[in-house]
This record gives structure tokens, C-alpha cells and sequence, in this order.
């Protein structure tokens, strides 16, 4: 516990770069932390910077829903972003934020220890799966990894924006239902 104390308390205090000078809150992860599942997203939104809680304003509702679908939820698995502080206007975070977080998300990752990873959206996607990842085409592909399965399905935000994306999202959850039988995953 004393590691992960002192990683929030490194994140709570840096200043790496200037998306710490606008933040409410810096946003650090939720959940359980020797999951077996880990979800990672891009970075707060208003909400979440306001709660200092990932994935609590709209987005984070739908993501509940689309966890319970395959009988999961907060007390189940870890929820982190690749940015810690939120972006103006909820824009995506640049590659100087993503570099200046992205040794606290692998050190997350190093505790967590997590079986499988799903990356929510293409910012995500690009920083865990692999760089230049066409969502469209890749959401729901499997690959492991340092013995860690990783996938990325559609962020829940375009989910909102684009309903019609919610069918291939429901067989990427079903795919991750799976995954989690085949490793034998804890929930």
C-alpha cells in the first residue's frame, strides 16, 4: 500500500506539465488494485476533475452499464487514464501530457498487475496497443504482450455521440467476456 500512497502523492504534486496548472483535482485511478482487469482511458473530463474520480460524469454511467453487461463493475476491476489532469475543453491529450503521465500509468500498470487491459477509445488504444491504431477497424483485436492481453473497444463518449457503434462495442464486451474465461480471470 505504501507504494501505491506514494505514487498518488508524486502524482498529486507534479507539475510536468501545464494541464497540473488548470486542474481541480488530478485524477489518479479507482478500483480494485490487484485486479485482474484494467480499463484505461485518455483523461478526466469536467466531471471527473471536479470528483477527482475517473469515468463519474455521462461517459462513466455508460461505462457501468457496459461493465455490468458482462458482470463486472468498479469493485472489480481498476479504471486509470493516460493522463492524469484534464485537458481544456476536454480536448485530446497532446503527446507532451501523454509522455509526461505516461510513467505513472506503467507504474499503475506494474502494481495492478492486471491479466487483461482494455484500452477505451484511440487515444488509449495508441498508447497501450500500438501506435497509429485505426479504431474502426482494430477495436475488439486482441494482443498480448509481456503476458498481458490487451484490447481497445470505442470510448463510452463516442458511444454517446455515435449510438450506432453500440452493436460492434457489444461483441467487443461478449470478445472481453471471453478473454476473461480463457485466462481465468478473477472478478
Amino acid at each position: 500500500m505504501e507504494r501505491w500512497d506514494a505514487l498518488e502523492a508524486k502524482c498529486r504534486d507534479c507539475q510536468a506539465c501545464p494541464l497540473s496548472q488548470r486542474r481541480t483535482n488530478m485524477v489518479f485511478g479507482v478500483g480494485r488494485k490487484d485486479a485482474d482487469i484494467m480499463l484505461i482511458g485518455e483523461g478526466p473530463g469536467m466531471q471527473e476533475d471536479l470528483q477527482g474520480e475517473p469515468f463519474v460524469g455521462p461517459a462513466g454511467k455508460l461505462l457501468d452499464d457496459m461493465l455490468s453487461i458482462i458482470d463486472l463493475n468498479r469493485s472489480n476491476v481498476y479504471i486509470a487514464n493516460i493522463v492524469k489532469c484534464r485537458p481544456p475543453n476536454n480536448r485530446d491529450p497532446m503527446e507532451e501530457e501523454q509522455d509526461a503521465c505516461i510513467g505513472y500509468l506503467k507504474e499503475q500498470i506494474q502494481l495492478v498487475q492486471p491479466k487483461i487491459i482494455v484500452a477505451l477509445g484511440r487515444i488509449a488504444g495508441a498508447r497501450i496497443q500500438h501506435p497509429g491504431i485505426r479504431i474502426t477497424r482494430e477495436h475488439g483485436m486482441w494482443a498480448c504482450r509481456n503476458g498481458i492481453w490487451h484490447t481497445t473497444i470505442y470510448h463510452p463518449s463516442a458511444l454517446l455521440r455515435k449510438p450506432e457503434l453500440r452493436p460492434e462495442t457489444f461483441d467487443d464486451l461478449l470478445s472481453i467476456r471471453e478473454k476473461i474465461r480463457e485466462v481465468g480471470a478473477r472478478i
